[in-house]
């Protein structure tokens, strides 16, 4: 692997990727409710997103993706930016309720159309398309009968992987079941804070077992339809202890067998970490349904953004841990520390966790939201995007030096777009959308990383 430029692109000289193989995968990542827009058209369905971003005070200013960045209509003109970037995947995710509008029954023709339009255009202009099953937007009926509570929901999501693998695995041969389904568990079971806004607590922990269980099944039902690779992504971070102190470490551990663990392990292992400390947790039936869960996998998808350092929670505290502030890194415009060797931490724990069992690894999200300030001539200048990308490819090229099997790297994201409970206040795109008008801008980081991958920087 070549040797790294040296220095970012203060002083005009830009930093440079180094030589990866011609097979190295380059893609960039959106998810349907955060850029798709038209909530109404083409028979699509209600999502447990709209009723919650159209319920007072759960989103920042009340926003919502009723418009987003309209790809619904425009997404000619965002492949058409792809293709000028130079990536060869376009990870992406298909909206439940637009292919199945209450969850339960045949497919929506004109739902599948959308799909089918989309994914012809991408093969069309040569970008490998990556879709993901969910991403968060489960339709509202099915919320209603118990969501992810119920077990009932991983049977749906089966039949509803079978829908869209038929349709479409002639033409997509890259498939990801569920996206950051720990995200669902504690932001949107257990804290409230995203959708669907139950405030469950320790309470949420079925979530997690009915949403593995749903990949297993999914993965069952992607496969026979023809599906040629099948994996997950999974959001994971390093986890810090504040202290040595002996509580402030087991704090830690309980924070990673949670964070982290309980939604890898069942994977790769076929066993749940020791979640013992819990008063309350899995479903009875939880042992019986590992085998399903832990279906061979084909690659393994990493969402990366920051660490997390863990103290021993206060006595009488619901959970053992707390979160403690990191200090002494930079931050993004969304005030996430910026730890680009915490990548390459992630990477070389996941691969001495689970050694053979690991598959091959993609990186399917990794980015970060900047203040993205316009320049006189109109132009927009994301040094600090060019800086964060730059220092995490060059923290996975130290992971792959030390035997980690990556092969390839998706940022997040294409364009600016709804950040759930953010709103539209947290930009993460290549690309700037005024949201007003719908223009697309590309930002220096999208030219920058156009010369990356030509290899003319």
């Amino acid at each position: 692997m070549a040797d790294l430029a040296a220095g970012a692109g203060r002083d005009g000289l830009q930093p440079r990727f180094p030589r990866f193989s011609a097979h190295f995968r380059w893609g960039t990542a959106t998810s349907a409710y955060q850029i798709e827009g038209a909530v109404t058209e083409g028979g699509r369905g209600r999502s447990v997103w709209d009723t919650f971003a159209a319920t007072p005070g759960k989103t920042a200013r009340g926003e919502t993706g009723e418009i987003a960045c309209d790809h619904y209509r425009r997404y000619h003109e965002d492949i058409a930016l792809m293709a000028d970037l130079g990536v060869s995947d376009y990870r992406f995710s298909l909206a439940w309720p637009r292919i199945q509008p209450v969850g339960a029954g045949p497919a929506n023709p004109a739902g599948l159309d959308f799909y089918d339009r989309l994914v012809d255009a991408l093969l069309n202009a040569g970008i490998t398309p990556v879709a993901t099953l969910y991403h968060w937007d489960t339709p509202q009926a099915v919320e209603d009968a118990g969501g992810w509570m119920s077990r009932d929901t991983a049977h749906r999501f089966a039949d509803y992987a079978t829908l869209a693998a038929e349709a479409l695995s002639d033409r997509i041969r890259w498939w990801i079941t569920l996206n950051e389904p720990v995200i669902v568990t504690l932001l949107g079971y257990g804290l409230g804070t995203h959708a669907p806004g139950r405030n469950l607590m320790l309470g949420a922990l079925p979530t997690a077992h009915h949403q593995l269980l749903g990949h297993g099944l999914a993965t069952q039902a992607l496969r026979a339809a023809g599906a040629e690779h099948v994996g997950i992504a999974n959001n994971h971070m390093p986890v810090w202890a504040d202290s040595q102190h002996s509580e402030d470490v087991a704090a830690a551990a309980a924070f990673a067998d949670l964070y982290n663990w309980l939604f890898a392990d069942p994977l790769l292992t076929g066993a749940y970490p020791d979640l013992r400390w819990l008063d309350r947790g899995l479903p009875e039936q939880a042992a019986v349904d590992l085998p399903t869960i832990a279906q061979p996998l084909d690659f393994y998808g990493l969402n990366y953004y920051s660490p997390a350092r863990i103290r021993a929670a206060a006595p009488g505290s619901e959970l053992p841990f707390e979160l403690v502030e990191i200090t002494g890194y930079p931050r993004t415009a969304s005030k996430w520390p910026v730890v680009p060797a915490g990548l390459r931490e992630t990477l070389v724990g996941l691969t001495e966790r689970y050694r053979d069992a690991l598959p091959p690894i993609l990186i399917t999200e990794n980015g970060c939201s900047t203040a993205d300030p316009a320049t006189a001539e109109g132009t927009i200048d994301d040094q600090d995007r060019i800086d964060f990308l730059h220092a995490h490819v060059a923290a996975l090229c130290g992971a792959m030096d030390e035997g980690v099997d990556v092969r390839g790297y998706f940022i997040w994201s294409l364009l600016d777009n709804f950040e759930w409970a953010e709103g539209y206040g947290q930009r993460f795109g290549l690309v700037h959308v005024d949201f007003e008008t719908q223009r697309r801008t590309p930002k220096a980081s999208y030219h920058w990383l156009r010369r990356q991958l030509a290899g003319t920087a």
